[in-house]
């Protein structure tokens, strides 16, 4: 699940901070036709991971992110507390200081959130969009997709190495990379594991799992209130999100977890 919507009037957080830009997202029309071609090129796992390391650090120097002392990352910081992994593979976390309403995460364990997703969610809200793109990342499905937008964009034409290492991207490479990464979907299978290990890594790392229904509730409420078809096309292969909620919250009721609020009202 990736969320993508154009900022239109949201209170900053920050008010003494410079107006942030948009995300360095170039957005034309998706990379297709060549996924055959692709699936005869071979990837080692070394040149993965070489790419996915020079994807992040480009978008990292491309994209304004907040300081260590910034309010989005202390609130990050704290939102994360004791989540380290997914699976082993280990977990980084930044903000963008950026217009877009967007969070995403790597094959490296590398996740991004957008400080305008921040500026409209909640903590708990904040944390199931996490575990849920932390579940991708542990099933694989950040690798996967990320090899095909790969094989389908920066390196559609061929992969070019020197002594097995992976050949260094191009800026304009590196720009069709996250184009097609930004019109990538998982399947609805993909979507529903997700959810599943999103519930139990927040279980885990000590959270209220009842954030992954929080979090679809909210998605919900922004596509309803996002008149344009970007958000609906983005939700248009995802399973229901009604059945999300449903699915989500019965599982937390089931397992006697209460609802943040009434956890708090309780106290």
């Amino acid at each position: 699940m990736k969320i993508f919507f154009s900022r239109t009037a949201l209170v900053l957080l920050c008010l003494t901070m410079a107006m942030p830009a948009l995300a360095q997202f170039n957005l034309k029309k998706a990379v297709s036709g060549v996924a055959k071609a692709a699936k005869a090129v071979t990837l080692t796992d070394e040149q993965m991971a070489e790419y996915v390391k020079e994807y992040i650090d480009w978008m990292d120097a491309h994209n304004q992110v907040c300081a260590d002392d910034s309010p989005y990352t202390v609130r990050l910081n704290k939102l994360t507390e004791g989540l380290s992994d997914a699976d082993g593979i280990p977990l980084n976390f930044k903000v963008y200081y950026v217009t877009d309403v967007n969070a995403f995460a790597c094959a490296d364990g590398s996740v991004r959130v957008f400080s305008s997703l921040m500026d409209i969610m909640t903590d708990e809200e904040l944390l199931g969009v996490i575990g849920h793109e932390v579940g991708h990342v542990a099933h694989r499905d950040s690798k996967k997709g990320f090899r095909t937008a790969l094989l389908t964009s920066a390196l559609k034409d061929g992969v070019s190495s020197q002594g097995g290492k992976a050949a260094a991207l191009t800026d304009s490479q590196l720009g069709d990379l996250t184009e097609a990464l930004v019109n990538a979907r998982y399947s609805q299978k993909q979507e529903r594991d997700a959810d599943d290990y999103g519930y139990e890594f927040l279980k885990k790392g000590g959270k209220n799992p009842w954030a992954m229904a929080l979090a679809f509730q909210r998605l919900k409420e922004l596509q309803g209130e996002q008149k344009s078809s970007k958000l609906n096309q983005l939700f248009s292969t995802h399973p229901d999100l009604d059945a999300r909620i449903k699915r989500m919250a019965e599982r937390a009721t089931e397992e006697g977890i209460a609802k943040p609020e009434d956890a708090k009202s309780a106290e």
